[in-house]
């Protein structure tokens, strides 16, 4: 029988019997008569009741008539409860008992028949201490399942929870990814195999039974491998790692066995893991940690699939993360995920691909030029291209505007940059003053030293969280490689900010904070990784295993591997080269006091002011 017809008749039945019950509980209100303890009593001095059955509880009877109520005679006053003729006569009676000693006698002295009973219970005991317990206990159970798992049964539990994405329903091929091209020619030959897999297992190649993509988040990752199962026709089953990971012990490696078995039915198929690093980090990396906790169990089983699974049935496992120096490494050795592919930052021709596939969707005005949009972009990944041309058309549809131009374009690459623009923050003028000599300086070291990028934008509006003002600066060319000259450079624009301050008004402000932070960073960096100190040689200090592709991810080994004496070698090092590049700018500035001035006017005027606009000023001073 099916569950739903199943269903179906339980409600029906349980309808049926609540309704017998009603019904019969009807019919005997209609046929027996309750009455008062006093009208029984009245009534049985009349010589009016007959046949009682007295309980602990209760007292039942029988209505009699009298010749005189059979004949239609009136016998005087009726006593309460006294049938009239056709009314009352044979009607059963019922009388809650009240504790009478002297009931026997009275009952005895008239001749009234009675006896005495005691009440079964049994039914009503069994449904108050069996039947309503076990009911509420499966309803509550029936309520715990559904909100644990999709479906209404235990059973349901150890079922994946992956989406399945018919050959129709995913909708993406190779022409909606953009920027990656590497990664899209290393997956056609996935596509390929799914297509024609006899083209390869007849010269007895074998294709890689996973595929791990990697990269930083934004990439495009996830949507490169919809574009391989759009792009083959096949089904595609979309889960995430933490999806497998339950509170209850032995879940999550059901749900990789479910998994696995259900792609196999309806092979050739994708399967897609997303998020790997939450379901695969290394086992033992905690040493805190046993080895039989839930989640080396579920990896434990997804190594075991992946190691069993024969890829001639052409199912391929696609997994995507950021973080593949923590994943274990039983996972990436040649048998499990043999390939991997990394789907890295796009170049300019790559923003620009990116930018004209999802300006298909926005109305954009003749006069945007998507080639410069991708040269102010650097360093930007799909997904914050998609929400810049999203940020815009919102900006244009908040202007009135038929289509989206170009200056909607350059606030929403601000906004993403800088933050939300903020003109109602007030400021004192004094704050004001020191903000736009803060920027000036940054401005005009970024004019001055030889290799730092062009500036594009200057600003002293406030901005996002923290920024009272920035500095905008654009690189000619994606940069992949950087010099000692170059980084010292970048750290002279990042001081330009706090010795303006300290020039102009012989004290400094708490804004410079960030750009200290990172000028120490860099600093370290040269001397710690990059071996530019000529005190330590061309050694690196920094062993740790840190994030590829997430930067502010913390550390994974905290421990240092140098003594005391090279720390503090690497300590004034780091002291000796921010020291030099602080007194090379207060040089520079020094000498440049009057373009200083007179930048920092025309932005306390101004607010804003353009790259072009900017070195017109700095020309005229």
């Amino acid at each position: 029988m099916d569950k739903r017809q199943q269903q179906f008749s339980l409600v029906y039945l349980a309808i049926t019997f609540f309704a017998l019950v009603a019904l019969q509980s009807l019919l005997a209100q209609g046929r027996i008569h309750e009455m008062s303890y006093s009208e029984f009593k009245a009534a049985l001095a009349e010589g009016w009741v007959t046949d009682l059955v007295v309980t602990p509880t209760v007292i039942r009877g029988t209505m009699k008539n009298t010749a005189a109520a059979a004949a239609g005679q009136s016998a005087g006053p009726r006593a309460p409860g006294q049938p009239t003729k056709g009314e009352g006569a044979g009607k059963t009676f019922t009388v809650v008992r009240v504790e009478d000693p002297d009931l026997v006698k009275e009952l005895e002295a008239r001749k009234v028949a009675f006896k005495g009973t005691i009440e079964s219970t049994w039914l009503r005991d069994i449904f108050v201490m069996w039947v309503l317990p076990i009911g509420i206990f499966m309803l509550l159970g029936r309520v715990l399942y559904k909100k644990v798992g999709p479906g209404a049964d235990v059973l349901s539990l150890g079922r994946n929870k992956a989406k399945i994405y018919a050959q129709s329903a995913v909708g993406v091929t190779f022409d909606d990814v953009a920027g990656v091209d590497e990664a899209k020619e290393e997956l056609r030959e996935v596509v390929e195999f799914l297509k024609s897999p006899d083209r390869f297992t007849n010269l007895g190649g074998r294709i890689p039974k996973g595929v791990l993509l990697v990269g930083p988040p934004g990439t495009g990752k996830t949507l490169l491998a919809k574009a391989v199962a759009g792009e083959a026709g096949v089904p595609f089953f979309s889960v995430s790692g933490s999806e497998f990971v339950e509170m209850f012990v032995g879940l999550g490696a059901a749900r990789v066995r479910d998994l696995f078995a259900q792609a196999a039915g309806k092979a050739p198929c994708i399967i897609f893991i997303d998020e790997l690093d939450a379901l695969a980090k290394a086992r033992g990396a905690n040493p805190l940690m046993g080895g039989h906790d839930e989640r080396e169990q579920t990896l434990n089983q997804l190594l075991v699939e992946m190691d069993g699974f024969d890829t001639r049935k052409g199912v391929i496992i696609l997994a995507a993360t950021n973080r593949p120096e923590i994943l274990d490494p039983a996972l990436l050795r040649p048998g499990r995920f043999d390939r991997q592919v990394l789907v890295d930052r796009p170049d300019i021709k790559g923003r620009e691909a990116i930018l004209r596939v999802h300006a298909r969707t926005v109305k954009l005005d003749p006069s945007v030029d998507l080639k410069v949009l991708a040269a102010r972009t650097p360093g930007f990944v799909g997904a914050d291209l998609a929400n810049i041309l999203n940020e815009a058309a919102l900006l244009a549809a908040r202007r009135r505007k038929a289509a989206v131009g170009m200056a909607e374009l350059e606030e929403a690459i601000d906004r993403v940059v800088a933050g939300l623009e903020k003109k109602a923050k007030v400021m004192s003028p004094k704050e004001r003053e020191i903000v736009a000599h803060h920027e000036a300086g940054h401005a005009l070291v970024a004019e001055l030293v030889p290799t730092a990028d062009r500036v594009h934008k200057v600003s002293i509006i406030p901005r996002g969280i923290a920024a009272l003002g920035y500095t905008l600066q654009l690189p000619t060319e994606d940069r992949y490689l950087l010099t000692q000259e170059e980084l010292l450079d970048r750290l002279a624009v990042l001081l330009g900010g706090r010795v303006a301050e300290e020039i102009t008004f012989k004290e400094v402000s708490t804004g410079g904070q960030n750009d200290l932070q990172r000028a120490t960073d860099i600093a370290r960096r040269m001397v710690k990784e990059y071996g530019m100190s000529e005190a330590l040689g061309p050694l690196t200090y920094e062993p740790e295993r840190t994030a590829l592709f997430l930067p502010g991810a913390p550390s994974l080994r905290g421990q240092r591997e140098y003594g005391e004496e090279t720390a503090q070698t690497i300590d004034r090092e780091v002291r000796r080269i921010v020291d030099e590049a602080h007194q090379r700018v207060r040089t520079l500035l020094t000498q440049q006091n009057g373009k200083l001035g007179a930048l920092a006017k025309v932005l306390l005027e101004r607010e804003v002011l353009e790259g072009d606009e900017l070195r017109r000023v700095l020309a005229a001073a």
